[in-house]
């Protein structure tokens, strides 16, 4: 995972693709699932259906991580999929316990998408501090 941000903060979405799917393959435990990095890798490389594809994936399966829902609505927020980048922080940050220390980073995340959207503020709107 370290190796794929750093050939993608080099430039090198292609080798960082490549280490995102080794990643997958070992299996070993991660922060974030390394299918988020391998999406918005995709994203970068102009392969969305692609991306969208594994994002699918990685919600038919259930069970997400905080931080991997986070990069996720990230992500499709930075391709331009406001909604969709919103249905993602939405869910997370319900399913999100609040000691989690992503809780509050992913609600204010959620927040900006919302302003983005031209959005009324709501309930999780007011947990932000």
């Amino acid at each position: 995972m370290l190796a794929a941000e750093e050939w993608r903060a080099a430039g090198q979405p292609a080798r960082a693709l490549d280490c995102f799917q080794r990643a997958v393959e070992d299996g070993g435990e991660a922060g974030i699932d390394p299918r988020a990095g391998i999406a918005d890798t995709l994203f970068e490389l102009e392969r969305p259906d692609e991306a969208r594809q594994v994002i699918e994936t990685v919600r038919a399966e259930g069970d997400i991580k905080t931080a991997t829902a986070h990069t996720i609505a990230e992500t499709l927020v930075a391709y331009g999929d406001l909604q969709a980048g919103h249905e993602w922080a939405t869910q997370a940050a319900l399913a999100c316990e609040e000691d989690d220390p992503e809780h509050l980073a992913l609600l204010r995340t959620r927040y900006r998408i919302r302003v983005d959207l031209g959005l009324p503020e709501d309930e999780l709107d007011a947990l932000v501090s």
